[in-house]
């Protein structure tokens, strides 16, 4: 009885195409099924070597239209209908499986690059992650393209020859674009200043703005923004500010010769004690260091303990207050170039060579 329902069924020509319905349907199953199982693999709080987030982000952007066109291809190749190519449905099965291993690897990339520069600023977070994105998601679906086309019996090579030259002289004619390009990338990645800085480069000196892909803009102490190509930047001497844990002050002056030497003795031991009785201000040393046409000279070094400019000419003006009050109270006078003229009478000059003669 059986077997004379399905020789029924194969005479009308019923069982292949519900065999191939009937396995469409299964691999459809299996693929979302195995997209669930693999996403919930990788996504274990214990992540070993850094990338399982990144793959399970990868197999999450697994494409609900290319399973389903997969499972349809799948179904009509089981089929074997006699108006559908099967050399066609086999390049959509090449087509469809390349595309999904591209969307994979894009993923795969965009979650890493961003969990990459999680720690950078937002300003050159934004510039990296855009940059890298541009160059790694162009690299790999050019070689995308160049599969898909490989597998549809295009031959690629001509093809590929002609985009070398072809790239080699866009690469020529935007050569200054480019450079500009990987020089805002060596900023981000190497951060020689940050959005915030104060920096002087040559003669120019502002707070870092922006670092964008081809310029850097800064706002300088008058109020105007300057602009600053990246590659020359990278290509001046770039002093930062910002990053200076500490200022070195170092500074002279000068007492009078008729200055006593018990007191003059005692002034290092008085600077030093003014210097150290400052909050955030580390002394060093102060020392009688050389004798001058109009005085004797004093030498001191002390560094203020902060980067802020304000802080370190406040305490520059407090030490340098103490140390007059300190003088006048002690009576040490502070000295100044100074000039005696000699002036002798006319005639006693001329009695002298009269005497001679």
């Amino acid at each position: 009885m059986f077997e004379k329902i399905i020789d029924s069924f194969e005479k009308v020509g019923v069982i292949k195409p519900s065999l191939a319905v009937l396995a469409g349907l299964i691999v459809a199953v299996l693929l979302v099924q195995g997209k669930r199982f693999l996403v919930r693999f990788f996504s274990i709080d214990k992540d070993l070597f850094g990338v399982n987030r990144a793959v399970a982000a990868a197999f999450e952007s697994t494409s609900s239209l290319l399973i389903t066109l997969f499972a349809l291809a799948t179904a009509l190749r089981i089929a074997e209908l006699p108006f559908v190519s099967i050399e066609l449905i086999d390049n959509l099965l090449s087509v469809i499986v390349v595309l999904q291993i591209a969307l994979w690897f894009s993923r795969f990339l965009k979650f890493s690059i961003n969990k990459y520069f999680a720690n950078y600023s937002d300003n050159g977070r934004a510039t990296a992650v855009s940059i890298i994105n541009f160059l790694a998601h162009g690299a790999l679906w050019s070689l995308a393209v160049l599969v898909i086309l490989d597998n549809l019996g295009i031959n690629v090579t001509a093809l590929v020859a002609g985009l070398g030259v072809g790239g080699v002289a866009v690469a020529l004619a935007v050569q200054n674009i480019l450079s500009d390009l990987f020089s805002s990338l060596s900023i981000v990645m190497d951060k020689p200043f940050e959005v915030g800085d104060f920096i002087i480069i040559d003669d120019i000196m502002g707070n870092v703005e922006r670092v964008g892909i081809k310029t850097t803009r800064l706002r300088s102490l008058s109020g105007e923004q300057i602009v600053l190509a990246n590659t020359d930047l990278l290509k001046s001497r770039i002093k930062n500010f910002k990053r200076m844990f500490e200022r070195r002050v170092t500074f002279s002056l000068s007492v009078v010769y008729g200055t006593p030497l018990k007191k003059l003795e005692q002034i290092p031991v008085w600077i030093e004690e003014i210097i150290k009785g400052r909050d955030l201000v580390r002394f060093d040393r102060a020392h009688f260091r050389d004798f001058l046409d109009s005085g004797l000279k004093i030498e001191v070094t002390y560094f203020v303990q902060s980067s802020d400019m304000k802080l370190y000419l406040d305490r520059q003006q407090e030490i340098n207050i103490a140390i007059i009050k300190k003088f006048k109270e002690e009576g040490v006078e502070f000295a100044f170039p100074t000039r005696v003229l000699y002036l002798q009478d006319e005639r006693a000059v001329g009695d002298g060579f009269d005497k001679i003669n």
